[in-house]
Order: C-alpha cells, then structure tokens, then sequence
C-alpha cells in the first residue's frame, strides 16, 4: 500500500504521477491544499479535461466506470474527480471502485477526496485498493502541541523567519484551526514580506483584529471545544451580540443534526438539508460526522432546550437569556465531545 504524509506529496508529485490517488483526512485545509497540488500536476502532465463527480444520495455508480471508459472528444487526457463524504461507497461503490484500481485507463487520473476515515474504513477493500494502484495520503488533525511546529513550517514556506515568540503567539491566535493560522500568517506575508517576524509584529498585525460572530460559537460547539466554546460566548456576550442571532446559529446547527440522521435513516441524500439550512460545502463534513455518530436523542433534547432559550429571549419567561445560551453551547460542545472520545476508543488514532 502507498500511503504519503500532506508533506511528502509535492516531492513526489514532482517525479511521478500515480494513476489514482484517495486523499481523505481530518483536516480539510490540507486535503483541499493537496488535492490543488494533485490538479496542477495533473495538468502539467496534459490531463487538460476534469470531471468532477459526487457519490452522495443516488449517485450512479455505473457512471464511473462510463467516465472511465468514455474517450473524451476534446482531450486525450482526462482528470475524474469523485468526491464522497462520508468516505461510504456502499457496496455497489466498494466493487466498482476496486474495479476501476484493478484496470486504470492510461488516459484517464481518478482522485477519490473524502474527509475521515474510521479504522475499520481505512482497512477496507476499496481503501486497500485504490492506495494499491496509487496513492493514499491521509491528512491526520494537528494536534494542539504540534500546532507551533506547523505554524513555524508554514511560515517559513512563506519566506518568513519567525521568533519563537512570534510562533506561540500565532498559534494561540489560531486556537487549533489550521484555515485560521493559514490566513494569519499570509497577512503577515502581505504586510511586510520576507525577513523576520517578531511577536510585536504579530501583536500588531494579528491580535488587534481578533474579534468573533455568531458562527464561531456553534462551530467551536461541534468540534467539542468546551473552553473555545465557553471563550467565544463570553466575547459575544461582551460585544453585545444580539441573543436572538447566537440563538438562531445554535438552534440552525442542532436541527441540521437531527435532520440528517433523520435522512441517513431514510436512506436520503443530504444535499438538500445543507441547500436549505445554507451550509458552505467547506463545513458539511463536520455536521455530515458529527451527525453519523451522535445519538439523534441528544440532538433532539439540545433543541428543546433551544426553544426554551428562544422563550426566555423573547421575554415569555423569567430568567437570563445569555446564561442560557451559554449553557446551551456547552451541553452541545459537550455531547460532541462525548462522541469523539466514545470513537477514540472504539477506533483510536492510527498512523
């Protein structure tokens, strides 16, 4: 099995081009980061067309082995992109896949993009072959202690020379986002170029402009951050946010929880819960895992007690509205937490 680090990607991309490739992780700024450098290779290498499909809902499967085998009219070479949340073809998916890596068409690349793979996923026959027949490269999340190492390679890729205190200041302001960190650091590329950077040049660049909204406390909530929680919802209450609007991102996330277990036990697609709620495709993934192992009674209990947060903004009864709320997010970071560690030990972390 060929399995890469993010890191060794680009070195490799630069002596061969594997017929397929399945990048899959727990961080999808690198996933989409080595899915570019993948593309630009690809073109390079005269795969001038790419077709990019979704194995969601009631996706054909039968149309990727079409895909496959189709010549195309205006290229000779041709890039498919097949994108699967979830990292579940199914059955159907599972055998067409391993048929499409047991006979790779010369003019054609596959890159399989998917998000987290459980263990028993990783060990699978799709998995297994698909990485046989090319590349696996698997982006494993940063860890809080590894984040000053990563913000300080970054960094550096940017021509930036950083002091140790510039490094820890960056990576408390990132607060484990890898997105955050990332556009941290390129303001600081574009405010002063190459050369070294100080912790007073990130004091003055960075730290002035920190300020948090309404999406942020849900999206700490279901990444299980209690003290991110706890710290977003005391700056809104600070700011004086209006309750109504950190109630309604709290109580959107909750319903699109219980809409998709609702859905997954319908045997539904998705993509019309995420069009209706207005989910950005960058964040589905997390509502898409947190949803698949969650239990639907916890959701559904978190939402109950939204309406009563909703009852006591609106002033039909006594009580304090932003303590409500702010209790309400640390139940929902808490549930979320919960699950993560029930599949750490079910699963565990594996490299």
């Amino acid at each position: 099995m060929a399995q890469l680090r993010p890191e060794q990607l680009e070195q490799h991309l630069a002596t061969q081009l594997a017929p397929v490739y399945l990048v899959a992780g727990e961080e999808p700024l690198i996933i989409e980061e080595s899915l570019g450098l993948i593309r630009r290779a690809a073109s390079q290498a005269g795969f001038a067309e790419r077709e990019v499909l979704h194995g969601e809902g009631n996706f054909d499967w039968n149309g990727l082995l079409e895909a496959r085998d189709n010549l195309s009219l205006f290229a000779e070479r041709r890039l498919i992109e097949l994108r699967l949340p979830g990292g579940k073809p199914g059955q159907q998916g599972s055998r067409i896949l391993q048929a499409f890596a047991a006979q790779p068409p010369e003019d054609t690349l596959l890159i399989v993009a998917t998000e987290r793979l459980e263990a028993r996923q990783r060990s699978s026959g799709w998995v297994a072959n698909l990485a046989s027949a090319g590349v696996m490269v698997y982006a494993w999340p940063v860890r809080g202690d590894e984040m000053p190492r990563w913000i300080e390679q970054r960094m550096r890729q940017r021509g930036l020379s950083p002091t140790p205190d510039a490094i820890s200041l960056l990576a408390q302001r990132a607060e484990g986002n890898l997105l955050a960190g990332a556009q941290e650091i390129d303001k600081l590329w574009l405010i002063q170029g190459h050369g070294e950077v100080d912790a007073a040049t990130v004091r003055a660049a960075v730290v002035p402009n920190q300020r948090y909204d309404v999406f942020d406390l849900p999206a700490a909530a279901r990444a299980g951050d209690r003290a991110r929680t706890l710290r977003i919802a005391q700056s809104l209450r600070e700011a004086d946010e209006p309750p109504t609007l950190v109630l309604w991102a709290l109580a959107r996330d909750l319903r699109v929880l219980v809409e998709l277990q609702s859905a997954s036990r319908r045997g539904d697609g998705s993509d019309g819960i995420f069009g209706r709620h207005r989910i950005p495709r960058p964040q589905q993934r997390s509502y898409t895992r947190l949803a698949a192992r969650g239990q639907q009674a916890a959701w559904q209990q978190l939402l109950a007690r939204a309406a009563r947060a909703d009852a006591l903004v609106k002033g039909a009864e006594a009580g304090r509205p932003w303590d409500e709320l702010i209790q309400l997010a640390d139940q929902l970071a808490c549930a979320a937490a919960d699950e993560s560690a029930a599949r750490g030990a079910t699963g565990g972390r594996q490299r």
